[in-house]
């Protein structure tokens, strides 16, 4: 991996983990993912306009065929995602789905796609697997499954584990479709966000109508979250994919869980979850393994 990408994966987990801290404090439901597409089809128009004027145009099936599919799989991921962070610790929601979600997508890549991972690689992945497991709570997590004596507890903890499970699911199609995108047919990773985030627009507008008092009332007390994660998520997502261009799926699905690293710092403090030393023996687990991903 380049220093070129390894720097545009560290940057794009410091901003991640911010946006996701947002997304859990506001507490929306599927509708807070309209928001969030309205107000980045706003906030990133003039870019959008600019880079796309002349390209869009000259897009064929293929290229259609691809937006299209990372728009409904981001689709689901969000609002999985955010029905988790309704029931569910960010704290294990958020590890999983990111822990999960590269995992997969490294093994597609090296399964199909022919990818390459060393022993280095390997056992960063390894070390990436292994922070995953402790941020998400570790053995507090198997005794809290185990222990019928606090059953509420129990259920926040399945539920976070069946919720950042399928988010991870979610996320590694995600990241295969549109890696392949910008690798493969040469798509601009910006384009491949705002078209992409254009679809899931009109994908997720009939929401709007369902309850069209309770969608007013909630844009009015959620409007400033879906605008700062519709400012902030883009950006990491771009440097991803811009990272993907120039480095193996297989080495930069499994570096992006450096987020996990600011969010058990961040997170863990700011939404009072508990377990600081175990997360954070997580998150040097993770920049460890990030970091022989990098060399590997």
């Amino acid at each position: 991996m380049s220093l070129q990408a390894f720097f545009l994966i560290i940057l794009a987990g410091l901003i991640h983990s911010g946006w996701n801290i947002v997304a859990k404090k506001a507490g929306g439901d599927a509708r807070f993912s309209l928001y969030t597409s309205i107000c980045n089809a706003i906030i990133w128009l003039p870019l959008g306009w600019w880079l796309g004027k002349d390209v869009v145009p000259t897009w064929g099936w293929m290229e259609w065929i691809f937006v299209t599919a990372s728009a409904v799989l981001h689709v689901f991921y969000f609002v999985v995602l955010l029905r988790g962070y309704r029931v569910a610790d960010l704290t294990v929601v958020y590890p999983l789905a990111r822990g999960s979600g590269p995992l997969i997508s490294s093994l597609v890549a090296i399964t199909f796609l022919g990818e390459h991972l060393s022993i280095l690689g390997a056992a960063g992945i390894a070390g990436v697997v292994i922070g995953v497991f402790l941020i998400a709570g570790g053995p507090r997590m198997i005794i809290a499954i185990r222990d019928g004596k606090d059953a509420e507890a129990r259920q926040r903890v399945l539920s976070g584990l069946y919720y950042g499970l399928l988010t991870g699911l979610f996320i590694a199609g995600y990241t295969v479709v549109d890696s392949y995108a910008v690798k493969v047919l040469l798509m601009s990773p910006i384009l491949v966000d705002y078209v992409g985030n254009l679809i899931r627009l009109v994908i997720l507008a009939p929401l709007a109508v369902q309850d069209w008092g309770e969608t007013k009332r909630l844009w009015r007390v959620q409007w400033r979250y879906a605008a700062i994660v519709a400012l902030f998520s883009p950006i990491a997502y771009v440097l991803v994919l811009y990272a993907v261009q120039t480095a193996p799926i297989s080495h930069v699905a499994p570096a992006r869980e450096v987020s996990m690293l600011f969010a058990a710092l961040i997170g863990g403090k700011l939404l009072g979850e508990g377990d600081r030393a175990l997360r954070i023996t997580g998150a040097i687990m993770i920049a460890l393994g990030v970091t022989a991903l990098g060399l590997g």
